[in-house]
């Protein structure tokens, strides 16, 4: 029997998985891609200096580890629409890369280094999934749930690699790091490939770059108006009502949350009002975030077309305005405590 090494299995799951991304044609959106290829490559690193131990391979471990954190935060800051400053986060694999290139002079703590990057990156996804008004503005509003969700767990994902760090600073001072390769294949073999798999959940949920159309910009606003064009002012509640009033006239009267592409920036874009005065005041109004209030309009026209057609679920939650049947029944349950089924048998039986 032929024996492959286990970093060697897990990177040809990333690399199969890829490939059937692309046989599929799944606009995953080529940052997908290129984060599979850098979760694919580490694993290939490891393997192949467990076997040979060559110098080379034992520099380019920590340096390729440390971008994983950094392009998984830059994967979901695009769904967020953040300008992030491109040096202050090449910074840290810089300072990793130029620690491992000088590993023969000096012995640069890169494993407590990794740690620290792996940590900081991992509380900051979290934060960001946890702030009330923070729905990714370049995500299918049906969808937002799903991102922020593998938004979270990404988060604890590299919480966990950073755990792993820790425990193989402790193995290398302890045991001189004989259980280091062990420890490394086991943990890329489950975390590699859920991380990866939350990336994908992310870009899967973006709308199309081709279909974006431009970034919402604010409307000319009247004199007098309360909506102020400051998208991180404070909003005044004669502003959030305006806004509200503003939203709510698109949803009932052009019935934008009918399109399935529908996002936040979207929805600025057509009321004229920047993407986060939008979150805010409707967490301020509603207490729920837009993409449940948008989903909630949906599945009144889904109530609606239950019991006026004969129309098949599928087809219900296609003119509803949803994309997927497993996000069209956990809103509807959420909304009527029933499934779309049990909902029509009820009106059945009445």
């Amino acid at each position: 029997m032929i024996f492959v090494p286990l970093p060697f299995v897990v990177a040809l799951l990333l690399v199969i998985l890829a490939i059937v991304l692309i046989a599929q044609q799944r606009p995953v959106g080529l940052a997908t891609y290129m984060f599979i290829g850098l979760c694919a490559a580490v694993p290939v690193i490891v393997g192949i200096r467990a076997l040979t131990d060559i110098p080379l391979f034992r520099a380019l471990q920590p340096a390729v580890a440390s971008c994983v954190p950094v392009a998984a935060w830059y994967c979901f800051a695009r769904a967020h629409h953040h300008k992030t400053a491109f040096l202050v986060h090449a910074l840290w694999p810089l300072l990793v890369i130029l620690g491992s290139l000088t590993y023969p002079f000096w012995n640069p703590p890169l494993d407590p280094l990794l740690a620290f990057i792996y940590l900081g990156y991992g509380v900051a996804l979290i934060r960001v999934s946890f702030s009330a008004d923070k729905v990714p503005g370049q995500v299918r509003l049906s969808q937002a749930g799903t991102a922020i969700v593998a938004e979270r767990f990404a988060g604890v994902l590299l919480l966990l690699s950073a755990m792993l760090d820790i425990v193989i600073s402790v193995d290398m001072a302890t045991f001189q790091g004989v259980h280091a390769d062990a420890i490394l294949s086991i943990g890329h073999f489950i975390l590699l490939p859920v991380l990866s798999g939350m990336v994908l959940l992310i870009g899967m949920s973006r709308v199309p770059s081709d279909r974006r159309g431009q970034v919402a910009q604010p409307a000319e606003q009247t004199a007098g108006s309360p909506i102020d064009d400051n998208p991180s002012s404070e909003l005044s509640d004669d502003a959030a009502k305006a806004i509200i009033k503003a939203v709510t006239a698109l949803m009932i009267e052009k019935e934008v949350f009918l399109d399935p592409d529908l996002t936040l920036d979207r929805l600025a874009r057509k009321s004229g009002i920047p993407a986060r005065q939008i979150s805010v005041a409707i967490n301020r109004v509603y207490n729920r975030n837009i993409s449940q209030v948008v989903n909630e309009y949906r599945i009144e026209r889904a109530k609606e077309l239950l019991a006026n057609t004969t129309h098949s679920i599928t087809q219900v939650y296609l003119e509803s305005g949803f994309q997927t049947k497993s996000n069209f029944n956990r809103e509807f349950l959420r909304v009527t405590q029933l499934t779309p089924s049990a909902y029509r048998r009820s009106l059945k039986a009445s």
